[in-house]
């Protein structure tokens, strides 16, 4: 068993979803990271990151977009399969882009060539409770889930920018209520972009998945950030919830092993980096 430990001179075996559910059981933060080629995969894998994320996040970052709407099936595909060569032992999720997973027989489709073509071992979809019936089906044929809530980059044009979710009494319920229904449906993790730091409370107290965030306070089950952000790779107006490791830091790795550390530690996120 675990004969690529060996190989790879592994002391621990790789991350999957019970050992992630084990972290969060144990009140440790899960430590997350984009990244979308191979020798950035090497190095967040060795900084000791939990989960690795190819987010359509790289319509922005690599291919300049000014959202990740033009990101293709194929795009994800290409820079998940580069991402998984660099792995070891992080957990490798891939995204669902824009218009992936408009019916439950495209849905499926499309997460078998994430994981058959693009060595993903989850895909992440965008949604609240309108995406039940597609994590359902999902979920039905063995393909792990992680359902996205909060902030949606996808539906930037419907929802009017990029802007914090949750603060009305009612949409804060209605979140809280779409999690709950995306995991009895079968989703394995939630992911809980940009809302207030109790509404990132209330949503990891209600359900028994781990609860990922960015930019949702410190009382979820773990953080997630663009490797590129943290880095200081990207340019112009950043989100609250970033915080750049590059300075004092000698290089990259060194970069993402102090975020590792301060997510662990929970100095990460502090108190300028939420929404209230």
């Amino acid at each position: 068993m675990y004969t690529q430990l060996q190989q790879r001179d592994m002391s621990e075996p790789p991350m999957n979803i019970s050992t992630l559910a084990s972290i969060r059981s144990q009140k440790e933060p899960i430590a997350c990271l984009t990244a979308y080629d191979a020798s950035f995969a090497v190095l967040v894998d060795q900084a000791g990151v939990d989960l690795v994320l190819v987010g359509d996040s790289l319509g922005m970052v690599i291919q300049g977009h000014d959202t990740t709407v033009p990101v293709t099936v194929d795009d994800i595909i290409y820079h998940s399969k580069n991402v998984s060569r660099g792995l070891a032992r992080a957990f490798l999720v891939a995204d669902m882009p824009f218009m992936a997973y408009t019916s439950p027989a495209q849905a499926l489709d499309n997460s078998v060539r994430l994981m058959q073509e693009g060595g993903a071992m989850m895909v992440k979809l965008e949604g609240g409770a309108g995406q039940v019936r597609i994590v359902e089906h999902l979920a039905q044929h063995a393909i792990p889930v992680c359902a996205h809530i909060g902030l949606r980059p996808q539906s930037v044009h419907k929802i009017g920018g990029f802007k914090v979710q949750g603060r009305d009494s009612d949409q804060a319920k209605q979140m809280v209520a779409d999690a709950i229904a995306l995991q009895e449906a079968g989703a394995d993790i939630v992911l809980l972009e940009c809302v207030p730091n109790e509404l990132g409370k209330a949503v990891t107290e209600a359900v028994r998945v781990p609860v990922i965030g960015i930019g949702a306070g410190p009382h979820v089950d773990g953080q997630i950030l663009v490797l590129y952000d943290i880095l200081g790779i990207t340019q112009g107006r950043l989100p609250r919830f970033v915080e750049n490791f590059m300075p004092g830091s000698d290089s990259p790795g060194e970069a993402c092993r102090r975020y590792v550390q301060a997510v662990k530690d929970r100095s990460y996120p502090a108190a300028e980096h939420c929404f209230s």
